[in-house]
């Protein structure tokens, strides 16, 4: 499966204003190219999930989007302004939900999140975000005696305290039981829909980027292969349909497929009969993901470990200090 696929949601007034816009985004770590030209749009309102395996690019990409990593080359522009040379303004507009983070264990959760408030113009009401959160409960408890997946709504309340107009989501949903998780997912389908809050997310859980995103591009080997909207990629992965069969002398057969429905009146023709143990399986999201990313890291196994090493050299070993201050991760 080859070739970019593209779709720009619209509106009566017609196209929808690009919050996110990225043109031949490349990266290097010595003489390894992480980033080989990325090409991203993101629209204002939008939930736009960027999915690929360990070390295809994504945390480099979303660190170049936040304004933490310096591009080798390329153009960005996020909310108007190259991240590289944003201001504090400019990161009072944005909020950051990080993949781990090791501060703040000693803070009571309410104290953290009315610290956090003092940061913004315009910020929620603590009290309120609690709620919304799902922490009323937990208010006067530390961090540090929270469960990971309470911790984990913290990381999400310090992340739109702000009232962002973008927010990049990473792994939002680690830790978080099946009623937490669902929980979290009506609140990131309210702030889009209802708030107008535009959303990056990275997550590995492709029923969770099938149920949130508008749109769903797969990074890999540094580039974005394939880019539209889960029915777009449902059509797509239509034309790998595999039916399954046993053959009359009872060897078992299959065959891949664009017309499965053709191939089951044919074989029903040959055998003039029923057709034994007849499967028509249709690929899912699952399929269509790892069939792409088999395809493109055929023969790049020997890079790997240093797509990997580039790719997460500081992912797991930052943490945010501040986000919307003009104060930077630390490790």
């Amino acid at each position: 499966m080859t070739g970019t696929m593209t779709s720009t949601p619209t509106t009566a007034a017609g196209s929808r204003q690009s919050v996110v816009s990225a043109r031949d985004v490349r990266m290097s770590y010595g003489s390894t190219e992480v980033l080989q030209g990325v090409d991203l749009d993101i629209h204002r309102g939008e939930i736009f999930a960027l999915l690929g395996p360990n070390g295809a690019g994504k945390t480099t990409t979303v660190e170049i989007l936040e304004g933490f990593r310096q591009r080798s080359a390329g153009e960005v522009r996020v909310l108007g302004k190259d991240p590289a040379h944003a201001d504090d303004a400019w990161r009072g507009r944005i909020g950051l939900v990080l993949q781990s983070w090791r501060d703040h264990r000693r803070w009571q959760v309410a104290e953290l999140l009315q610290h956090f408030a003092t940061y913004y113009p315009d910020p929620r009401d603590p009290e309120e975000l609690l709620e919304l959160v799902g922490l009323t409960h937990r208010a006067r408890h530390r961090v540090d005696q929270l469960s990971g997946g309470q911790r984990r709504r913290v990381d999400v309340a310090l992340g739109i305290i702000g009232r962002p107009e973008l927010l990049f989501l990473d792994e939002p949903t680690t830790g978080f039981d099946p009623e937490a998780r669902r929980e979290f997912h009506d609140l990131v389908e309210r702030l889009a829909r209802d708030e107008g809050v535009t959303i990056l997310l990275t997550t590995h859980d492709l029923a969770e980027a099938e149920r949130l995103a508008d749109r769903i591009a797969m990074l890999v080997n540094g580039r974005i292969r394939i880019c539209g909207t889960p029915a777009e990629l449902a059509r797509r992965a239509a034309a790998q349909a595999e039916v399954r069969w046993t053959a009359p002398d009872g060897a078992p057969r299959r065959e891949r497929t664009a017309d499965p429905s053709r191939l089951v009146w044919e074989l029903h023709r040959e055998t003039d009969g029923p057709i034994a143990d007849l499967e028509v399986r249709r690929p899912t999201l699952e399929d269509t993901y790892l069939h792409m990313v088999h395809e493109h890291t055929a023969g790049t196994a020997g890079t790997t470990d240093a797509r990997d090493a580039a790719d997460a050299g500081t992912a797991d070993d930052t943490a945010l200090v501040g986000a919307g201050t003009g104060e930077e991760r630390s490790a």
